[in-house]
C-alpha cells in the first residue's frame, strides 16, 4: 500500500503517552555512556518518574532522567540521547518532535574503596 491510500483510510491512529514514554526510555537506554539500569528501579532513586511525554499540536516533548558512566562528556552523552530519542519517535510513530529534554541526575563511579585502596598504595 503506497503512502497516499493510506490517507483515504477512515478513522484515527492515536499513541497513548505511556506507550510514547516506554519508547522514549528504551531509546535512551540503547545510547552508550547510559547506565543500564531496570526502570522501577531508577523510580526509587528519583522518587518520582524518569520518563514524562506530553503531546500539544501533535507535537512530542520528552523530560527524561538518566544516569551516566564517568569519563565522558556529558553535553555530548545528552546530545546523543536527544538525537535517539527523535530518531526513535519519528521511526516508530512518525510523529514530530517538539523537544527532549535530558537531564543527567547522577554519574555511577567505581566504589570509593577502589579509588581510597589506589592512592594509599
Amino acid at each position: 500500500m503506497q503512502e497516499n491510500e493510506m490517507l483515504d483510510i477512515p478513522g484515527s491512529v492515536t499513541t497513548e503517552p505511556e506507550v510514547l514514554e516506554m519508547m522514549v526510555w528504551l531509546a535512551a537506554n540503547e545510547v552508550s555512556g547510559v547506565v543500564k539500569i531496570k526502570y522501577e528501579e531508577l523510580v526509587r532513586f528519583l522518587s518520582s518518574k524518569p520518563v514524562s511525554v506530553t503531546v500539544e499540536q501533535g507535537q512530542v516533548t520528552a523530560d527524561l532522567h538518566v544516569i551516566a558512566k564517568p569519563n565522558q562528556s556529558l553535553l555530548r552523552l545528552g546530545r546523543k540521547i536527544q538525537r535517539e530519542v527523535i530518531r526513535t519517535i519519528h521511526q516508530m510513530v512518525g510523529m514530530p518532535v517538539n523537544a527532549v529534554h535530558v537531564h543527567i541526575d547522577d554519574v555511577l563511579y567505581p566504589k570509593a574503596e577502589s579509588v581510597a585502596e589506589a592512592t594509599a598504595a
